[in-house]
């Protein structure tokens, strides 16, 4: 199927893919809260690692592949990890301000001018600013890596608790691999991941004679100019973000029942707290592609949110339909029902998300849904006074991320690549 973003034009689809890429990011800012109340700040951490660990290196050899810049099969080099975190939504550009260094292609090393997560995280104390900088970031990012080569090893300089209280940068590390290194392997639940619809989801292929780069395989950049890429290009970006967002809930689901359980009261626990997690993105992301796209606070304006939201994207993975006449959308059975995804807590009597979403664009609006679990038609509608916003929304906008606004920036080349990735010994890249 088509992707929804096609009939975008070109400055359209650059402006929303760091959207999306951020929108990725405030996931977590969603869903971990409801986490640290069901289950207390350790088990929150566990949750995340899990949760990042069994999706990252998929989406990370998919991005790869899909803008030609992969090298052998567990054997690429530093500049292939560093051009995968700039298009991974656990690093968002500008919020996750990376600065990438060189060294040769196997040492490099990265640091944040600007940590957008760890602004969100400072005012809730020292003890949460370890979960998440040395808890979580330690196997998570060996476990993005290993998406590249499994020897190698992401290790910090320094890292938060920030002495002095306004160090800069606020974190530094160091990315090398070697042959000595250890392999690092995938978490159990990255096998399980693997095996969903969303893993190995077929994606319309970039159109090579498209006017602008259809690939990311020359010169690594320090900033990059998304409008520099073809319009096919970015459409298939925007699906495969879309697609890291969905792979990292799958995961989220998997670590939330490894600990809810599967009798009917857990999993009743673990649909709430999902449920939670997707109505709080659903209305910030509804608000930024809004906004990104300057389109009209009101029905036709939140129809058209709704048809580029993660929610209901890549087209080739939720089957929906839009009708602007009537300000409806038909969702129909996909893949997405297959994998058991966000779009199955969405149906009638669960419109909890969709309201966050039309709220997200205006707060004059509401949405009723009529048909079946997993095909059903959502209908727009006009409400006489304003609605308040829904209590998971506004968990999430306390992230500094709901109201971040990206600046214009100059693309320049860190290290050529000007030659074929090789093989040193039997075992490890040279």
């Amino acid at each position: 199927m088509t992707s929804r973003y096609a009939d975008l034009s070109r400055a359209q689809v650059a402006a929303l893919v760091p959207e999306l890429l951020l929108i990725g990011q405030l996931i977590d800012r969603s869903g971990m809260a409801w986490c640290i109340s069901a289950f207390g700040r350790e088990e929150m951490a566990q949750i995340a690692i899990e949760e990042w660990a069994a999706a990252s290196p998929i989406y990370t050899r998919r991005m790869q592949h899909a803008l030609g810049y992969a090298g052998p099969p567990d054997a690429g080099d530093v500049v292939t990890i560093f051009k995968g975190l700039q298009l991974d939504i656990g690093a968002p550009p500008q919020f996750m301000d990376f600065r990438y260094t060189v060294h040769d292609r196997w040492t490099g090393k990265f640091h944040l001018d600007h940590c957008g997560a760890l602004m969100d995280v400072e005012p809730m104390g020292p003890d949460y600013v370890r979960s998440m900088c040395h808890t979580i970031e330690d196997p998570t990012f060996d476990a993005t890596a290993v998406a590249t080569n499994p020897r190698a090893q992401v290790r910090p300089i320094h890292r938060p608790p920030r002495l002095p209280a306004d160090r800069t940068p606020h974190c530094a590390w160091t990315v090398r691999i070697d042959p000595a290194h250890p392999p690092v392997s995938g978490i159990p639940a990255l096998a399980v991941n693997e095996r969903s619809r969303a893993a190995t989801l077929a994606l319309d292929p970039i159109d090579p004679l498209d006017e602008g780069a259809a690939d990311y395989a020359g010169p690594l950049v320090d900033d990059l100019d998304f409008a520099a890429f073809s319009h096919s290009a970015l459409v298939r970006i925007a699906d495969e973000v879309c697609l890291q967002m969905h792979l990292l809930n799958l995961a989220f689901l998997l670590a939330l029942r490894a600990r809810t359980g599967d009798d009917e009261a857990g999993r009743t626990q673990a649909r709430t707290i999902a449920t939670k997690q997707l109505t709080g993105i659903a209305g910030v992301a509804a608000d930024r592609i809004r906004r990104a796209l300057d389109l009209p606070a009101d029905a036709a304006g939140a129809v058209e949110v709704l048809r580029l939201h993660p929610l209901l994207n890549p087209a080739a993975y939720v089957a929906a339909s839009v009708d602007r006449g009537a300000c409806s959308i038909d969702v129909g059975p996909s893949a997405a029902h297959e994998d058991g995804a966000w779009i199955t807590l969405v149906g009638p009597g669960a419109t909890g998300p969709l309201q966050a979403a039309v709220r997200g664009v205006s707060a004059y609006l509401d949405v009723d849904v009529t048909g079946s679990a997993d095909a059903w038609t959502a209908t727009l509608r006009t409400l006489d006074e304003p609605a308040k916003e829904p209590d998971e929304v506004a968990v999430t906008r306390i992230s500094t991320g709901a109201s971040f606004a990206f600046e214009p920036r100059r693309s320049l080349p860190i290290f050529p690549v000007t030659q074929p990735v090789t093989q040193r010994g039997a075992a490890a890249p040279a």
